[in-house]
């Protein structure tokens, strides 16, 4: 015991820490190593100053500040580093003079101590390869959940080291004081930090000492009193973290935490690096804790509002801008749905006119056709006409073996002539073909008393064998 009180009266002397918890916590970080822990809290500080003294600004995170009011024309002109710079001076009193009080902080923040993150990088390794080995031991046995249809066999969501420690903190302080506390998020300190500066909001930043003996009746009695809770709600993004955790520990050492319970009031700048606007270290009444935070609120009033509604009106420019745009881009869909539509009327109107057109062609065709075939027909005809006529010679004067043949056509009209008794009946019909008074080709020739049909089984008998000599009426009947 007289060995550990030792080292860490030496190691505040070394130091320069006040706070004897937060140098047993670092020196428990580095089992109670004297040497490593001087070393790495040394050696990060000589880093940052380093660093902050180079012209050139690596990648690196940094919190910026200076004395005195600053001036804030806008979120994004917060990184420019004055040239007087000096060590954060704890905010105890409430009564402390008005102004942002910005301070210069040595430690690059996303810097860890090399030995805490070689620690803190193999017991994580080991504890993940461990389990991962006793689950799939398990597994094997047949001890582990069921594979089909057991919810508890799910894979769990992968979260990021600083978003595990966050939301892990975040379970653990609702446990022990309840759920009237500020609404600290369950993500890592960038991401909270980028998240604040989205809604144009201060980061308040909480560092929990779980074995400071002020801690439990701050936590209670302050940063969880209602009015308190409300108003960091309304106008903060709260971050909380304890400083066992890594990233944690880190945030002590970049906000240079010498007494707890610690808050923080950062906002983002450009170049990655941060601004520091109030620390409040040591126990507050919840009074003197919401009084604070209204100051910081009202000092950064002039840079948060302008940004807030420079953003709003931003907004609101692209959301009019969606709306003209939207309105044009239907507009220009009705004006194409007319254009379509006037196309298609225009293609209708005209394939109609293709469809007359070729129907009125077709139809001509079909005339021409017709006339052509009727043409074609009357010179058939003509020429049989021709035919039959010559055939029939020339008619013969009246005589006693002259027959004198009547014939009566449909039409009313008659045609006689004279033919040879000996002529056949085959005759008779090749003289109505040669006359232009029947247009039909099937016919036949009937006399009415008695009637006798002369079809085509007598075209071969006399007109004496068919009983009409010397004389004959027939008329044409034309077949149906």
């Amino acid at each position: 015991m007289v060995d550990l009180a030792d080292k860490l009266a030496y190691f505040q002397a070394n130091t320069g820490l006040d706070d004897p918890d937060l140098c047993t916590e670092i020196l428990s970080a580095h089992g109670w190593d004297l040497e490593l822990a001087i070393s790495a809290f040394t050696t990060s500080n000589s880093a940052s100053v380093n660093n902050l003294n180079d012209n050139n600004t690596n990648d690196d995170h940094y919190i910026v500040g200076s004395s005195g009011q600053p001036n804030l024309e806008s979120w994004e002109g917060l990184d420019r580093p004055e040239s007087s710079q000096r060590e954060l001076e704890p905010v105890s009193d409430v009564d402390a003079p008005p102004g942002l009080a910005w301070k210069i902080i040595t430690l690059p923040f996303s810097v860890i101590s090399g030995s805490l993150g070689l620690i803190s990088g193999a017991i994580g390794l080991g504890m993940w390869v461990a389990g991962g080995v006793l689950s799939r031991s398990v597994g094997l046995l047949g001890l582990g959940p069921g594979r089909n249809g057991d919810a508890s066999s799910s894979p769990l969501v992968s979260l990021s080291v600083s978003a595990s420690e966050a939301a892990h903190f975040v379970a653990a302080f609702g446990r022990d004081f309840g759920t009237t506390c500020p609404n600290f998020v369950t993500e890592g300190f960038i991401d909270a930090l980028q998240r604040s500066r989205q809604e144009f909001k201060l980061l308040f930043v909480y560092l929990h000492s779980p074995d400071h003996p002020d801690t439990p009746l701050f936590c209670e009695r302050s940063l969880c009193s209602g009015v308190v809770a409300a108003f960091i709600n309304e106008n903060f993004v709260s971050w909380g973290g304890s400083i066992r955790a890594s990233e944690g520990f880190k945030m002590s050492n970049s906000l240079k935490a010498s007494r707890f319970p610690f808050c923080a009031v950062v906002m983002a700048a450009t170049n990655q690096r941060i601004a520091l606007l109030q620390q409040i270290e040591g126990p507050k009444s919840s009074e003197q804790l919401l009084t604070i935070l209204q100051r910081v609120v009202e000092e950064s009033a002039s840079v948060l509002i302008p940004a807030r509604l420079d953003a709003e009106e931003r907004r609101n420019n692209m959301r009019l801008r969606e709306e003209q745009d939207a309105a044009y881009r239907a507009a220009l869909e009705a004006d194409q749905a007319r254009e379509r539509q006037r196309k298609e009327e225009q293609e209708r109107l005209e394939r109609e006119a293709a469809e007359a057109e070729r129907k009125r062609k077709e139809e001509e065709e079909a005339q021409e056709r017709a006339a052509r075939e009727a043409a074609e027909k009357e010179a058939a005809l003509a020429h049989r006409r021709q035919e039959k006529a010559m055939a029939l010679g020339d008619e013969p004067e009246k005589g006693p073996n002259v027959t004198q043949v009547l014939v009566r056509f449909p039409t009313g009209e008659r045609k006689d002539r004279r033919f040879y008794s000996t002529a056949t009946i085959q005759s008779l019909y090749d003289f109505v073909d040669s006359l232009d008074c029947l247009n039909a080709e099937n016919y036949r020739l009937v006399s009415n008393f008695p009637r006798v049909v002369y079809g085509p089984e007598k075209h071969s008998k006399s007109l004496k064998e068919a009983g009409l000599h010397p004389q004959a009426s027939l008329f044409v009947e034309v077949d149906s």
